[in-house]
């Protein structure tokens, strides 16, 4: 009787531990992937060409993904002309025509409620890039982010440049002699981030290093060539010689300062010729250091923005974490670092980027 309790125990143990073992074995259910992903895509002007530059990196990006989640990928990329109310209704346009996500490369930065609003109610999440919200504005939902770069470091970078150049041949810049930098400054926007951060930024950097500057004038050019030139046009009328720096908030504007001067026959490497420093490291600002008609410039990483799109628009649709090279920081921020880029070293970085377009 013993023998047949013990038996019976012992089944009824075996039995169990079965049961536990194939719970425990049990396969987890496999991740569904989205089967394929749509994204709208608004930029503030497509004329402007760094965003020109942003767009083409996008696009390259998103076929080498393509082939790697084994989906198909739709960007429909609008303009919105430098139109808020044009951008407004193409976040409307996005969600009508099912979007999964939008990127919005915002004309007004101080005026996000309208799409914030649409997003929201319509539960479409929205990556704000390259021209930051006021950060009250991207806590306002949980599914707002930004990708873009710290205009404070530009700046930075901008200043050392000419700085290293003062250290090096200080009379190379100092043409009159009188120990003080004489510059003119070209700035983007009026009220706009970027612009603001940038001047201010620079100015810091070159007198926290200890040398004197002297601000001839200063002028709004809206980020672009053609005003950059005649705004420059007049500063050689008024200053002629006495402009010893040109410091512009983007790669553009000093690219307008680099006509005027040519036009007013001024040639470059020549005493007359002034030193200019522009911001974005486009193909063509770096063309310009190359050829000596920048000091310099500072790369704003176009592909690192587009690759940050596009890995936080999937880890956000496929709900999987991001990739090990992209940090998120504070849950909403992707921040790309700035580059200086000179004539020393600009050959390793142009090395480096044909280097990483290699499929």
């Amino acid at each position: 009787m013993l023998k047949k309790r013990r038996k019976a125990g012992l089944l009824a143990f075996i039995i169990i531990l079965s049961f536990l073992e194939g719970c425990g074995t049990e396969e987890e259910p496999e991740q569904e992937y989205p089967k394929s992903l749509k994204i709208g895509i608004s930029v503030y002007d497509q004329y402007d060409t760094f965003m020109a530059e942003v767009l083409y990196q996008l696009q390259s990006y998103v076929r080498e993904k393509e082939k790697e989640w084994g989906i198909p990928v739709t960007l429909d990329i609008q303009d919105a002309g430098q139109d808020q109310l044009q951008q407004n209704k193409q976040m409307e346009d996005f969600i009508e025509e099912g979007c999964d996500l939008v990127c919005i490369n915002m004309v007004d930065r101080t005026d996000a409620s309208s799409v914030i609003e649409k997003a929201k109610s319509n539960d479409i999440p929205v990556i704000f890039y390259n021209r930051e919200l006021v950060k009250e504005d991207l806590q306002r939902w949980e599914k707002l982010y930004y990708v873009g770069a710290d205009a404070l470091q530009s700046g930075e970078l901008q200043g050392q440049i000419l700085v290293e150049q003062c250290k090096k041949d200080f009379s190379s810049i100092d043409k009159n002699g009188d120990g003080v930098l004489q510059y003119i400054m070209l700035e983007g926007e009026a009220g706009h981030n970027d612009s603001m951060i940038r001047s201010m930024s620079v100015i810091k950097e070159i007198t926290d290093s200890g040398y004197v500057v002297e601000k001839l004038a200063d002028e709004i050019a809206n980020w672009n060539r053609d005003q950059a030139a005649n705004k420059m046009a007049s500063f050689i009328e008024d200053y002629g010689d006495r402009i010893e720096v040109v410091l512009a908030n983007n790669d553009d504007m000093a690219l307008g300062a680099v006509d005027a001067l040519k036009d007013s026959g001024i040639i470059p490497g020549t005493k007359s010729w002034p030193m200019i420093l522009g911001i974005d490291g486009t193909d063509v600002g770096r063309k310009a250091v190359e050829k000596g008609e920048f000091l310099g410039t500072v790369l704003n990483d176009a592909r690192g923005q587009a690759r940050g799109m596009i890995e936080l628009a999937w880890s956000i649709v496929s709900d999987t974490p991001l990739d090990s090279e992209t940090e998120l920081q504070e849950g909403k921020y992707i921040r790309l670092p700035y580059q200086k880029v000179t004539g020393e070293n600009l050959s390793e970085i142009q090395k480096r980027e044909r280097q990483m377009a290699l499929p």
